[in-house]
């Protein structure tokens, strides 16, 4: 299941878990944003147990946004023991998101 992050739960919700993360920075009006939506969705179900998943609406929490570097969207920051250990951009495949999570698990 793919957590709705926001500046407010953030903290509590990525780095209260113990568990590498993936943080999805999109915006609703995102084309590219929607068609990754289901490759993330489909990840959070089959490494459930290993990371926890998130996403950031960047027009709704900028400085979350920009506390992670992100300039485009989608993009896709993986974390372990709350630092940034990979990132992603763009509409990329599935296989490239599992690699980056597969790295720090």
């Amino acid at each position: 299941m793919v957590k709705v992050l926001n500046e407010e739960n953030f903290e509590a919700e990525v780095m209260g878990e113990g568990k590498a993360a993936l943080v999805d920075f999109y915006a609703d009006w995102c084309g590219p944003c929607k068609m990754m939506a289901p490759i993330v969705e489909e990840l959070s179900e089959e490494y459930k147990e290993k990371a926890v998943f998130g996403k950031v609406n960047v027009d709704e929490n900028p400085s979350l946004a920009q506390k992670y570097g992100v300039m485009s969207i989608p993009t896709f920051v993986v974390l372990k023991d709350g630092q940034v250990a990979g990132k992603a951009m763009g509409a990329i495949d599935k296989k490239e998101l599992e690699e980056k999570l597969d790295a720090v698990l």
